[in-house]
Formats: structure tokens, C-alpha cells, sequence
């Protein structure tokens, strides 16, 4: 499990707080972002569709990502800048 905080770019005023499992698609980790939260940011972005570009932590390390929506599902892919060592920590 791992907690998120991320904000909307370019608007820092816009804080989302929550946790997920950390899932795999292939070697690429990714955690989906609850319905709730992914509401909120569609209202605060004025957007549904496309990127949306956010930043954050993830257990207290700092990172710039987009949420990409995949085969009907909003998903935030982790990175190894993101998560040091995210496909391993799939195996605990």
C-alpha cells in the first residue's frame, strides 16, 4: 500500500490525499486513483479527457507525472524516480 498527496499543475491550491495498492500492467507499476478523488480533479481541471499533469509524493518522495487513462481506467504509472525500486515492492 502507498500513500499519495498530489496537486493539479499548474495549480498548487488543489490537494488530493489518498491511498492505494501499488498494481503492475507487464513491468510497469501503477496505482488507480479512487472514483471520489478522480471526480474532484475532473470538476478542478475542467477536464475529463486527455493527460492531466500533476505533481506530489508518494511516501514522502517528490515527483511530476500525468494521470493517463488506459483501457477505460484512470491510472498514475509509478516510476523508479517516483518509488525507488516499485517493481520489487510489488513481491511483498
Amino acid at each position: 500500500m502507498i500513500t499519495d498527496n498530489f496537486q493539479l499543475l499548474p495549480n498548487p491550491n488543489m490537494i488530493y490525499s489518498f491511498s492505494a495498492a501499488l498494481a503492475l500492467i507487464g513491468i510497469n507499476p501503477f496505482v488507480f486513483v479512487p472514483d471520489d478523488i478522480l471526480l474532484k480533479i475532473f470538476r478542478d481541471a475542467r477536464k475529463d479527457k486527455g493527460h492531466i499533469p500533476v505533481r506530489g509524493t508518494i511516501n514522502g518522495e517528490k515527483y511530476i507525472q500525468t494521470l493517463v487513462k488506459y483501457s477505460d481506467a484512470w491510472r498514475l504509472y509509478i516510476n523508479a524516480t517516483m518509488l525507488r525500486d516499485s517493481p520489487k515492492r510489488m513481491e511483498r
